[in-house]
């Protein structure tokens, strides 16, 4: 079943065709190799990266989402203030595949941590995707958006509008998840005494409005209550089981 989030944004591609394709491989993103078949995590439960953002369960469809509402503003800036032409069907389909075959390069350990997969070694997730969208016949125009959404890190830079809308919303929520996870983080250990693991974006939010609001004092006892509800979700887990 695809995720309703990314459901949604497939929707908004008026391409039936290039719709119909986006949604086939989100609904089942795997290929071959050698004659064995890759899956990875689900993409509904897979973080978006193992340290610096969306490391988290639940990582992937927050960024995919975050990044093509940022995307979709950006189209509409282009449009209205720019008046300039962009194809809003490349942008979209770019955001919800650019890290499709993220989740097949991790793996969940025993205590609940991440980390890379053997194939990891011996590929990253752009190249499969570039190699994965040419195999199965995408629009060159949009093999492009996807090859190119690391900019100038990556194998080629954008060299269309639409690569770089989306090169532009994936850098800038990956940054945003990453520098509020950082600050909440930084916030527990200094109010809280101690590493808050785990931290979700919902909670690195929280933690830092609580400090711009209530000063030290109201940081600590939002990290307080968070422990709390994190102590409650565990046993009830333990008596689940």
């Amino acid at each position: 079943m695809l995720h309703p989030e990314f459901e949604e944004l497939a929707n908004k591609i008026h391409d039936e065709k290039l719709r119909k394709k986006v949604i086939e491989l989100l609904e089942s993103p795997t290929f071959e190799l050698d004659g064995k078949k890759y899956s990875g995590l689900p993409l509904d439960v897979s973080p978006a990266g193992l340290s610096h953002h969306h490391c988290y369960p639940g990582g992937y469809v927050e960024h995919v989402v975050s990044t093509a509402n940022l995307a979709i503003a950006m189209c509409g800036s282009v449009k209205t203030v720019y008046h300039g032409k962009v194809n809003r069907d490349l942008v979209i389909a770019g955001v919800l595949l650019h890290d499709v075959f993220k989740p097949a390069t991790y793996r969940m350990n025993e205590n609940g941590s991440y980390s890379s997969t053997r194939l990891a070694d011996y590929l990253d997730h752009l190249s499969i995707a570039t190699s994965e969208l040419v195999r199965r016949g995408f629009p060159l125009e949009l093999v492009h958006v996807v090859a190119a959404h690391h900019g100038d890190y990556g194998p080629i830079r954008p060299h269309s509008i639409e690569a770089l809308i989306c090169h532009l919303a994936d850098f800038t929520d990956s940054r945003l998840n990453g520098k509020i996870l950082s600050a909440a983080s930084y916030l527990a250990r200094k109010a809280g005494g101690e590493k808050l693991r785990g931290l979700t974006s919902k909670e690195a939010f929280e933690i830092v409005y609580s400090k711009t609001v209530e000063g030290w004092e109201g940081a600590k006892k939002t990290i307080e209550k968070m422990k709390r509800r994190r102590d409650n979700v565990d046993d009830k887990n333990c008596r689940k089981e």
